[in-house]
């Protein structure tokens, strides 16, 4: 038997090795000293970092170059081998993607995230807490501790919206934090079974959002406008998703819930926002179903709407849920074109707002101006946003029309046309953030 492996040419046992995974390289290294040399070719462990980690270069666990790839590798199996690697592999990836989208569209956010916790941190934390971090948990903190809380910033990396005097930014609370904020809720809030929650992000705004893990089923929640009374919270994750199997354990629903704020954050469903000049990750959807886009005239108007968990009441008769919305107006190019002529400018007058409640009209509405203003809109300027809310008893949607003037209000060059709003959803998504 030996004398046939000893015919085995080196070539052909490289080719041999670049089809198997690294464990059964490892394995194969144990053989005789031959195949170690061969198994530690690192052009073959340069493969593996790269399908199993996503690395182009050796790197160490903390973002130190390492001496080769194989060293690398090992490296991380070190690291982490108190974990199922399918679900160290699967934390890595959800991590890169959120580091890679931030470092192309806000890399000030990038920097505020942390160094990830050591075990011995983690475990400390768990004494002083009197939880089990469900085990998805742990490995997220382990590649990451939450973010550095930057002052007068709206640099939470869950980000958030404004309407009216209600501007909420979540961030990612590390772990000393969420020590503060939990022991702060259990002692000023009356929180009820407050052994098994841990707040875990929360806007770092005037206007409070809490939102909280259950260490005992590994649901994320978040507060109502109840929550300082009696604890109503709504879950953030589909329990279908939650109760899934994945091949170690039961699902755990802050690894699923960051998992899809990357997704979203990726194929653009929402993105950043710039007000005032201050830049903030914004979760009005940008992207059909949710946003809906009409064009009269010249004029675009972009439309969607989110939940406001923290301003939901769902002990109320009638409106349990408010939701704020966000309106987009923008004037093409080349004008506005209306009654057969070309305009440069035109102005909003009226707004006309038709409610549903589960295709029931609860609310149809008119009047001057949107928010008090009468936006001006010139060709190829950036758009003019405004933001307000709706309470609404079940969900629904929105749809209208502006009335536009040619020219000015006070100064018009032609007759006035209406502009349409396209239905937008008024809805409770399946992940809440």
């Amino acid at each position: 038997m030996s004398s046939s492996f000893d015919s085995v040419g080196e070539l052909e046992l490289h080719l041999i090795l670049s089809f198997v995974d690294a464990a059964t390289t490892a394995r194969v290294a144990c053989v005789c000293s031959r195949f170690k040399e061969s198994s530690s070719d690192d052009s073959l462990w340069t493969a593996y970092c790269a399908d199993e980690l996503g690395l182009d270069e050796p790197m160490y666990p903390r973002d130190d170059p390492a001496p080769s790839f194989k060293v690398a590798y090992q490296a991380w199996r070190t690291t982490f081998g108190m974990y199922p690697w399918p679900l160290v592999l699967r934390v890595k990836r959800c991590w890169d993607n959120l580091k890679s989208w931030l470092m192309i569209n806000f890399p000030d956010v990038l920097q505020t995230l942390r160094e990830g916790a050591s075990e011995e941190d983690l475990d400390e934390f768990e004494r002083n807490m009197g939880v089990k971090l469900p085990l998805p948990s742990r490995v997220l903190y382990r590649f990451c501790d939450g973010q550095e809380q930057p002052r007068r910033k709206l640099w939470g990396l869950i980000g958030g919206y404004s309407y009216y005097d209600h501007l909420v930014n979540v961030c990612l609370l590390p772990l000393s934090q969420i020590v503060n904020e939990t022991r702060m809720i259990t002692d000023y809030m009356g929180f009820s079974g407050a052994s098994r929650f841990i707040v875990i992000a929360a806007s770092t705004t005037y206007s409070e959002k809490y939102f909280f893990l259950n260490c005992v089923n590994g649901q994320v929640y978040v507060g109502t406008s109840n929550l300082r009374e009696d604890g109503e919270m709504m879950p953030c994750v589909p329990e279908a998703a939650l109760s899934s199997v994945h091949g170690y354990r039961q699902q755990d629903a802050m690894l699923l819930w960051l998992e899809e704020h990357g997704r979203r954050l990726k194929s653009g469903i929402i993105g950043t926002c710039q007000e005032f000049k201050i830049k903030s990750i914004n979760l009005f959807p940008q992207l059909p179903p949710n946003c809906s886009t009409a064009l009269t005239c010249g004029v675009q108007v972009r439309a969607s709407a989110v939940l406001v968990p923290e301003q939901c009441d769902l002990q109320g008769f009638e409106d349990k849920y408010l939701f704020a919305y966000s309106v987009r107006m923008s004037l093409l190019p080349d004008g506005c074109t209306a009654h057969g002529w070309t305009y440069s400018t035109c102005q909003l007058f009226r707004r006309h707002w038709i409610i549903r409640a589960n295709e029931n009209v609860v609310n149809d509405i008119s009047g001057e101006a949107v928010i008090g203003q009468y936006p001006l809109l010139f060709p190829g300027d950036k758009e003019f946003v405004y933001e307000s809310c709706i309470p609404i008893k079940s969900p629904g949607s929105i749809e209208g029309s502006f009335t536009f003037v040619p020219g000015r209000v006070l100064d018009p060059r032609g007759d006035s046309f209406e502009a349409a709003v396209s239905r937008f959803p008024l809805e409770i998504p399946e992940y809440i953030f």
